[in-house]
C-alpha cells in the first residue's frame, strides 16, 4: 500500500503541474474536466487527505458538513476564496489556502484590455466586421471614448488593483484614485501618485473608469447596484475582473440600456457560467469568459503555489498562503 498522501484535484490543471502531482501524491485527476457536484466534493473530504478545488467549485457549509473528514486541507487553485465557506471549514478542522501574487499582473492586463475594449467599442466593431456589415471608414462611425489623461478609479487597492493602476497611470497618463477599506501603505500609493478617497461613492462620482478589485463574498455582495451606478458619470466605464457577485447584473444591464453609464467590461459573473440575459442585449458591454489569469505561465504558477502549500502543510508547517 502506498504511503503517499491521497489528493483530489477537482478540475483539469496544466499538464506540468499534474505530472508533478503524480510524482508526489496518490492523486486523482479530473481528466474529463467536468465540474464536480457538491455531493462528490463532500465524499472526497471523506476519502482523501487533501482536496484541491478551484474558484468554480462551491464549497459551502452543506458540502463541508462532514463528521471527522479524512481531508485536513482545501488547497484552492485561485486567489479568491469566497467560493469556500471558511468558517465552516474551520469548524470541520480544514485548513484553507489560495494562490495570491502570481496572477496579479495578468489579471491587471485583462482589466486594461476590458477598459480599452469598452471605451473604443472593440467588441461591437469586431461583431460588425465578422457579420460582413462594415461598409468602410467614415468620420462618424462607432465613435468611442478617449481614456488617456482621464481618471482611473480603483475599488480595492490590493495587488491586482495596484497593478491595474500602474498600467493606467504609466501607460495612459491617467490620474489614479482609490478606495480600500483597509489601510494602504503610503509608499504603495505613491508609486502611481494614487489619491485615496474616503468612500466608494466619491470614487464613483469622480472616475472616468472604475475598475473593481474587491474580494467577493457576503460583505461585497452587489457592491455595485442601482444606487451606486447612478452616481457614475454618464460617460464612465465600469470594469470587473474581481468576482461576479460584486456587481448586480440586472442593475448594470438597466444602467447600460438607459445610458446611465457609457459602457462596461466584465470578465466575471454572478453564478457563472450563467449570465444575466439582459446583458447579452447590451452592445455597450464586453463579456469575457473569466480569462483574468488565463496565460500559460500564470496558470502553471498557480499550480506550483498549490503544490507549495500542500508540501508545507503535509510537512507540519504553516502554508504561506493559508487564509483559514
Amino acid at each position: 500500500m502506498s504511503d503517499k498522501k491521497k489528493v483530489l484535484v477537482t478540475r483539469k490543471w496544466p499538464a506540468a503541474v499534474e505530472d508533478r502531482l503524480k510524482q508526489l501524491y496518490d492523486v486523482t485527476l479530473n481528466v474529463s474536466d467536468v465540474p464536480m457536484s457538491g455531493a462528490e466534493i463532500r465524499q472526497a473530504l471523506k476519502d482523501y487527505d487533501a482536496v484541491c478545488p478551484t474558484v468554480s467549485d462551491k464549497v459551502d457549509a452543506a458540502v463541508l458538513d462532514v463528521q471527522n473528514p479524512r481531508a485536513k486541507i482545501l488547497a484552492s487553485y485561485g486567489v479568491g476564496y469566497s467560493h469556500i465557506d471558511t468558517e465552516a471549514a474551520r469548524k470541520a478542522g480544514l485548513a484553507v489556502t489560495n494562490t495570491p501574487e502570481v496572477l496579479s499582473e495578468c489579471t491587471a492586463d485583462l482589466a486594461i484590455t476590458l477598459m480599452l475594449m469598452a471605451a473604443r467599442r472593440a467588441g461591437e466593431g469586431e461583431r460588425e466586421v465578422r457579420a460582413h456589415k462594415w461598409t468602410g471608414w467614415r468620420p462618424t462611425h462607432m465613435i468611442g471614448t478617449k481614456v488617456s489623461g482621464g481618471v482611473f478609479g480603483v475599488l480595492g487597492f490590493g495587488r491586482i488593483g495596484r497593478e491595474a493602476a500602474k498600467r493606467a497611470h504609466f501607460g495612459f497618463g491617467m490620474k489614479v484614485i482609490y478606495f480600500d477599506p483597509f489601510p494602504v501603505k503610503p509608499e504603495l500609493a505613491a508609486e502611481t501618485g494614487a489619491e485615496q478617497r474616503a468612500t466608494i461613492e466619491e470614487v464613483l462620482k469622480e472616475a472616468d473608469v472604475v475598475s473593481l478589485h474587491m474580494p467577493g463574498g457576503k460583505d461585497n455582495y452587489h457592491l455595485i447596484n442601482d444606487a451606486r451606478l447612478s452616481l457614475m458619470k454618464p460617460t464612465a466605464i465600469l470594469v470587473n475582473t474581481a468576482r461576479g457577485e460584486v456587481v448586480d447584473g440586472v442593475a448594470l444591464a438597466n444602467a447600460l440600456k438607459k445610458g446611465v453609464i457609457k459602457g462596461a467590461g466584465l470578465d466575471v459573473f454572478e453564478g457563472e457560467p450563467r449570465i444575466v440575459t439582459d446583458l447579452y442585449e447590451c452592445e455597450n458591454v464586453v463579456l469575457l469568459p473569466h480569462l483574468g489569469s488565463a496565460t500559460a505561465s500564470t496558470r502553471e504558477a498557480m499550480g506550483w503555489r498549490v503544490l507549495e502549500n500542500l508540501e508545507a502543510f503535509f510537512a507540519g508547517s504553516t502554508p504561506r498562503d493559508r487564509v483559514a
